[in-house]
This record gives C-alpha cells, sequence and structure tokens, in this order.
C-alpha cells in the first residue's frame, strides 16, 4: 500500500463565521497541501469536527475535496462509529468512488473487549473490498485496541493495510513494529511521535500540524523514511513547540488558530468546542510570525 506511506493530513473542516461550511476555504486548503509535498488526504476525521457536521456536509465536504484533488494524491475517508451494523452498512451502500481507502476509528464509548475489537473489524472488512486503516486512539474512544488484536486483524484480512496508532506510548508502537505483517503498515497518529516512529520503521503519519506546514513536515517524514535523521530531527525540533500549542487545548481549535494566522482559514469551532483562549492565540501567532 505504497499510497499510503509518507505523510498524510487530517483535514479540518472550514468554517464561514456563520458556521457553515466554508467551501473555498476548503479548496484552498487542500491545494496548499498538494502542491506542498502532502501525500494523501483524509477526509472527515475526527479533526475535521465529524462528530457536529451534518450528513449533508459530510457529502458536500467529500464532494468538494474529491473535485478539488482532481485524482493529484490518494484521498482516504473517515467511516466509523460504535454501531458496528450502522458502520456495515455505509460501507454497503456509499458511493466511494473517488476514495482510495477508509479510516476507520476504533469503537468509542462502548469500551468493547479486545475480542469486541476484532469482531467488528472483521464485520468491516468483510464489509468491503476497500483498504481499511485502522484507527486506535484510546484517548477519544476510552479503551485502548492492544497491539496482538492489531497484528491479528492484519494477518486475518488482506484487505486492512494499516493502522493509525494514536496511543501517544512509544512501547505500545515498538511492539507493532517488532511483529507486524511485513506489508503492514504503522501510521503514527501522534505529531510528536511520528519522527521517531518513522525511523523505528513506521510508515509515515496522518498528521494534525502537518496542514499548516506541509513542505516542512512532509520532508521530516521523507527524512525519516530515508534514515536521515540528524537532518529529519533539525525539522523536529523546529516544531516541537507548535505541536505542544496545537493540542493544549482542544484539537482543532489550536490548528484551525494556526491555519487563520496563515490566511488560510477562520479559526471558528462548532460547540461543545470553542475557540482557542486568547493566551494560546498569542502563543501561536508568535510562533508563526517567527518561523
Amino acid at each position: 500500500m505504497q499510497k499510503f506511506i509518507g505523510t498524510g493530513v487530517a483535514l479540518v473542516t472550514p468554517f464561514n463565521n456563520d458556521l457553515s461550511v466554508d467551501v473555498e476555504a476548503l479548496i484552498n486548503l487542500v491545494n496548499f497541501n498538494i502542491e506542498n509535498g502532502t501525500n494523501y488526504l483524509v477526509i472527515n476525521g475526527t479533526t475535521a469536527e465529524s462528530a457536529t457536521i451534518t450528513k449533508e456536509e459530510k457529502q458536500l465536504i467529500i464532494d468538494v475535496i474529491i473535485k478539488a484533488t482532481n485524482k493529484r494524491v490518494p484521498l482516504v475517508l473517515g467511516v466509523g462509529g460504535n454501531n458496528t451494523l450502522e458502520v456495515v452498512k455505509e460501507l454497503k451502500t456509499r458511493d466511494f468512488t473517488g476514495i482510495d481507502g477508509i479510516l476507520s476509528v476504533a469503537p468509542y464509548y462502548s469500551k468493547p473487549t479486545q475480542e469486541g475489537f476484532y469482531q467488528h473489524y472483521k464485520a468491516l472488512a468483510e464489509a468491503t473490498d476497500l483498504p481499511i486503516i485502522l484507527y486506535n486512539v484510546p484517548g477519544r474512544t476510552a479503551k485502548n485496541m492492544e497491539p496482538a488484536t492489531t497484528l491479528r486483524l492484519a494477518k486475518d484480512f488482506s484487505n486492512i493495510v494499516a493502522v493509525k496508532e494514536a496511543g501517544n506510548n512509544q512501547q505500545q508502537y515498538n511492539a507493532l513494529l517488532k511483529d507486524k505483517p511485513a506489508d503492514f503498515l504503522i501510521i503514527s497518529g501522534d505529531d510528536d511521535l511520528a519522527l521517531g516512529v518513522t525511523l523505528a520503521g513506521g510508515s509515515g503519519v496522518i498528521s494534525v500540524i502537518g496542514q499548516a506546514y506541509p513542505a516542512e513536515f512532509s520532508k521530516m517524514i521523507q527524512l525519516g523514511l530515508e534514515g536521515k535523521n540528524q537532518e529529519a530531527y533539525k525539522i523536529h525540533f523546529k516544531m516541537m513547540d507548535i505541536i505542544d500549542y496545537i493540542f493544549e487545548e482542544n484539537n482543532p481549535a489550536g490548528i484551525k488558530t494556526v491555519l487563520q494566522e496563515l490566511n488560510i482559514c477562520k479559526n471558528d469551532v462548532r460547540l461543545p468546542l470553542v475557540k482557542a483562549s486568547e493566551q494560546l492565540q498569542t502563543k501561536i501567532a508568535d510562533y508563526v510570525k517567527a518561523f
């Protein structure tokens, strides 16, 4: 699955002041990323505020991004939830024309057992021929999918091609890298650990900060894939502070503040999220000016 190696970005959903989808800003964000080296784009992930976007808006976002991308880079669509039957139904009935793969978050809130995780993803894998990227993010789902479960799925289903691991746990990354099948991709979902994971044998990142600094971040990951650790860490060290800032309060309020400072989109978010505090906005503005 070469198409998911390198730097993917989990796109935000830009909003107008009335909190409608800002289509023009979304197109600009897509073009900015493609023109500056992002390898693939992720649509309607959690960074896109997918929990507070309507079904009609999600389709609008998909249509806009497919058209703007114009097959220049692969597209991954977020399709997940804790109602397995509903996710299976969507996989069987949605038109996936223009979509290259699925990112499916581990079931949240329900806190399934490891066998529950396995059976959930088994049902998804049997419902579609599309490549599936598992998404383990225990900080949001309230339950960790353990490496043994991820690797069991990797070995049992040929269309489960990767995991976006976002537990911010280096030991868990190492366990996955140590025992993974040769063609299974370990993708970092943690911007702060992405370079180290890549250097250890990972396949890159699905990033949040990458969409604001696509040239720098994608170059860092490419250097990591080439084993050029000293050059790569120069970029990593330069970006450490902004990575901390964007996750200091909530995601995507932080990254939207960066994008506003770069004149790409406004920093509006939908409740229950709120804009970054004035203190955080000042820190981010100072970083962007000095970058």
